[in-house]
């Protein structure tokens, strides 16, 4: 990957002019938008690639008349951008969608859903992005910051779109900043913000990975001298994209260098902020490489607005990690099951494997254009592979290279049946763990429902295994 070109500029005004809005793109943040548009006076038409679908999700009555136009239909869609004050695409909308291409077409601006909350709020943010552990620091924040009195909401690539999130009474806000939401941004400029980490992923929606790099290098294009860039200590990926930053940089240690010398690091197992001692690692309920990377980047975000050290330790002891990441599922005949339906990617599957040794893995799913030979990386932790999904093919194929020994192989039609299959392979003491390093699109609508029906299926065989029946019930 080249070297970063430098940051554009924020521009000066994200207001659209009078006229009316195109929102394309009517899923959560595509109606909060739309919403929050009507709400200060603007006219919005609403359109989206399955215009039927979207307004059964919800169609306000506040927006237009509640219609929702086919943005397939490119004569459509060009006479309503060209007679748009400005177009604001949801986040989930692709670079290459026709949208881009008339709006440039007919010099209509696009504005992103973050630039018009900052142009519509001037209470401080924090955000947070990077390819694994975002969705973790930004709760862990937000409950440190909650905990130490300060009224803090989690908004962005969660349930909360951050236009719905600033109509609340609170006096800041923790940002989830994926790297669509990123994209488009040019005035989001939050006054602590941190980038995590980075490795292949979204490459289906992304061109390449220096697109996916320089979307997320945006968290810190507007930020000024007075605002803080937290940066992971070492991190060769992520280091180039902050060469050029204006804010005051603050570094963190991360699961390859937990004991480096960064502001927020590991002590002899203990965690340490600008010299002050946080909290013992040992106390931490989660405390692989990436749990503790985790703990010490939420720390460096809720100190520099403002926590308090005694909250965030207090935090830390209790918090006992999100569901769908690398959370106990259950255990059938000595054989422990672990939910990481959240690793949609091949980096996250390598990381949460390296926890474990011996390892029954269940892989597979929609691939989103990334690399599944990086699994191999695993090849030394795992005892065998159970394939699902699409890629359940590529899953084989990885593990097949002469690189990774002997491991068993299967391929599984269904979660009840990788399972089952995970079950037979596994011994006493030994671990499965769902780690799909993929996408849920081909079986599921999210990673949530993938994870919930994997839970269902570990309670089932266990009912099963119970009662003498394990196929089932089928003879």
């Amino acid at each position: 990957m080249s070297a970063p070109a430098a940051q554009e500029p924020a521009c000066d005004d994200v207001t659209p002019a009078d006229g009316p809005v195109v929102v394309v793109g009517m899923g959560v943040t595509g109606w909060a938008v739309a919403s929050a548009l009507a709400a200060r006076g603007h006219e919005v038409i609403a359109a989206d690639d399955r215009p039927g679908e979207a307004a059964r999700r919800g169609a306000r009555a506040d927006v237009a008349s509640g219609e929702v136009h086919d943005s397939t239909d490119a004569t459509l869609l060009r006479n309503l951008i060209s007679d748009a004050a400005a177009v604001v695409p949801a986040p989930g909308v692709p670079p290459r969608h026709l949208t881009y291409t008339l709006a440039a077409a007919t010099g209509v601006p696009v504005l992103s859903e973050l630039d018009l909350a900052a142009q519509w709020d001037s209470r401080p943010l924090a955000a947070i992005t990077g390819t694994n552990g975002k969705t973790t620091v930004t709760v862990l924040t937000e409950r440190m910051l909650n905990r130490s009195g300060i009224s803090a909401v989690g908004a962005g690539n969660t349930d909360i779109a951050l236009v719905d999130a600033i109509d609340r009474e609170v006096s800041t806000f923790v940002v989830e900043a994926s790297s669509f939401r990123l994209h488009r941004a040019r005035r989001f400029a939050p006054a602590v913000a941190a980038w995590l980490n980075l490795a292949p992923d979204h490459l289906d929606w992304h061109p390449d990975l220096r697109d996916y790099a320089a979307s997320k290098a945006r968290i810190w294009a507007a930020q000024g001298p007075d605002d803080v860039a937290v940066v992971p200590f070492g991190d060769t990926d992520v280091e180039p994209w902050a060469s050029g930053i204006r804010s005051r940089r603050v570094t963190f240690a991360t699961a390859q260098q937990l004991e480096a010398p960064s502001d927020v690091r590991y002590e002899r197992g203990i965690l340490v902020a600008h010299g002050d001692r946080v909290v013992a690692a040992a106390e931490l309920p989660r405390r692989r490489p990436h749990d503790l990377s985790n703990a010490a980047a939420a720390t460096a975000v809720a100190l520099e607005m403002g926590a308090s050290v005694e909250s965030v330790a207090g935090e830390l002891r209790s918090f006992d990690g999100l569901p769908h990441r690398l959370a106990f599922a259950g255990r059938i005949d000595g054989v422990r099951f672990y939910d990481d339906s959240k690793a949609t990617a091949p980096h996250a599957t390598v990381a949460a494997l390296r926890g474990f040794s011996d390892a029954v893995l269940i892989a597979g799913g929609r691939n989103k254009g990334l690399d599944l030979g990086e699994l191999i990386a695993v090849a030394e932790h795992v005892h065998g592979v159970v394939a699902i999904g699409e890629a359940a093919g590529d899953v084989l194929d990885c593990f097949s290279q002469p690189a990774c020994g002997q491991i068993e192989l299967v391929r599984a039609d269904s979660m009840p049946d990788a399972v089952e299959a995970a079950h037979r392979m596994a011994q006493p003491d030994r671990d499965v763990v769902l780690s799909p390093g993929c996408a849920s699109f081909d079986w599921y609508s999210s990673y949530g429902q993938r994870g919930e029906h994997f839970i269902r299926a570990v309670a089932e065989l266990a009912e099963r295994i119970r009662s003498g029946t394990p196929n089932g019930g089928q003879q």
